[in-house]
């Protein structure tokens, strides 16, 4: 039983870890970056609502309530990442208190859904016709809400060293990493089989 709990709690975390997959990560780290360690409790509910909105994804699909094109999310899925990215790089520097958290929350569901669509013709192949459907996805969903967890820590971590030892401005290095990030998902839009 334990067992089968941990090989579900595993897919989660590897699926969120995955280096071919990396747009969860760069999804993770454009949310994350203008945190710091004294915002943990604001970045821990942002990362849930993630899981909440990808969750609820994930069990309309796996059991057929939902359908979307699979190529409409695969261009979706950069797109949350680029408004993302985009939106720090216009309100870097600027006081958190400031921003408007019920958005901040709403759109990071959104995006949650939107993320959790993209992998849900994945999960579905990996049911067996005699799986507990949510079961599995609770322990997926404890998975990836693990491995964001880390992912988030390691931001703030990274965030922590870069503007004390190294003296960046904070409003620098949200910059910089959104800058990095926006980079980084461009082609991903551009090579978008929606598009094409």
């Amino acid at each position: 039983m334990f067992q089968e709990f941990w090989i579900n709690v595993q897919y989660g975390i590897n699926h969120v870890l995955d280096i071919n997959a990396y747009d969860h990560v760069l999804f993770l780290i454009v949310l994350a970056v203008p945190y710091l360690f004294k915002d943990w409790k604001r970045v821990l509910w942002l990362v849930t609502m993630f899981t909440v909105g990808h969750t609820i994804s994930l069990i309309l699909a796996s059991y057929g309530k939902v359908k979307i094109d699979v190529n409409l999310i695969e261009f979706l899925i950069p797109v949350t990442i680029l408004i993302v990215a985009v939106y720090n790089v216009f309100t870097a520097g600027k006081i958190a208190k400031s921003q408007k958290i019920g958005l901040l929350f709403v759109s990071t569901l959104f995006f949650g859904l939107v993320h959790g669509f993209g992998f849900a013709r994945e999960f579905r192949m990996s049911l067996d016709q005699g799986d507990n459907k949510l079961l599995r996805l609770v322990e997926f969903a404890l998975g990836i809400e693990i491995a964001q967890i880390i992912i988030v820590f390691v931001v703030l971590f990274l965030s922590y060293i870069f503007q004390t030892v190294f003296r960046f401005s904070k409003r620098d290095w949200v910059m910089v990493i959104s800058a990095i990030v926006v980079g980084l998902v461009i082609p991903m839009l551009l090579n978008s089989p929606f598009l094409g």
